[in-house]
């Protein structure tokens, strides 16, 4: 009776220390598995609005809505910091100006207003800094090259390329990261000269990009 009590006992004994790494163990799952994953390659979608405009004296002030979108990766070397690669299709789109002052009128018909539209496919590359122990705000800067897939300018007398094929740009804004949601808001500035008819004016991009998307 005595082997029996002792062995209940001991039973009793191994099942509460087995629960209690189990438990602890389903703990600390929880708590690693979340740090761990943010250390993965993660890949994601996002689209949204590229609020842009061309300086120029050729080009009217303020800025054009067009439409942005494409895929992205986040590579994390560690719990503050890591990079962002990107590829996306861009438009832009800007008004020259009816000021025959302002407009080549061996160019264009009659100093008339025409309007500019360029389809680019933009590479950012951006460095990731987590703000705050949350982990969910980002700022993001870095370098970007636009290649211009196509031009269009309305009643454009020379039918010769108007802007330069490529050009380069600095990023930089703040990257929102929820669970499966992400947002961002940023600036762009073109350091590159798109004007690709002379060098009497310089034509550079600038834009304010934002977008929402998935990340998985």
């Amino acid at each position: 009776m005595t082997t029996i009590t002792s062995f209940v006992k001991s039973w009793k004994l191994a099942s509460v220390v087995a629960t209690t790494l189990l438990a602890t163990q389903a703990v600390t799952a929880q708590k690693i598995i979340p740090s761990e994953r943010e250390g993965l390659l993660r890949f994601g979608v996002k689209a949204g609005v590229n609020i842009n405009k061309i300086t120029g004296q050729a080009y009217k002030s303020g800025f054009n809505y067009n439409f942005q979108g494409g895929g992205f990766m986040q590579i994390n070397f560690s719990k503050r910091v890591g990079i962002q690669p990107e590829l996306s299709f861009v438009q832009t789109s800007s008004e020259f100006s009816n000021d025959p002052n302002n407009v080549y009128d061996d160019i264009f018909n009659g100093g008339n207003q025409h309007k500019a539209k360029l389809d680019y496919l933009e590479v950012p590359v951006l460095l990731n800094i987590n703000l705050g122990e949350s982990k969910r705000v980002k700022l993001q800067f870095g370098p970007s090259y636009g290649a211009l897939l196509s031009q269009t300018v309305d009643s454009l007398k020379n039918k010769g390329d108007v802007f330069k094929n490529g050009e380069w740009s600095g990023i930089g804004g703040l990257w929102i990261q929820l669970p499966l949601v992400n947002i961002s808001a940023r600036y762009k500035i073109g350091f590159s000269d798109i004007n690709n008819i002379d060098d009497r004016q310089t034509w550079k991009n600038q834009a304010i990009q934002i977008s929402a998307g998935i990340t998985f």
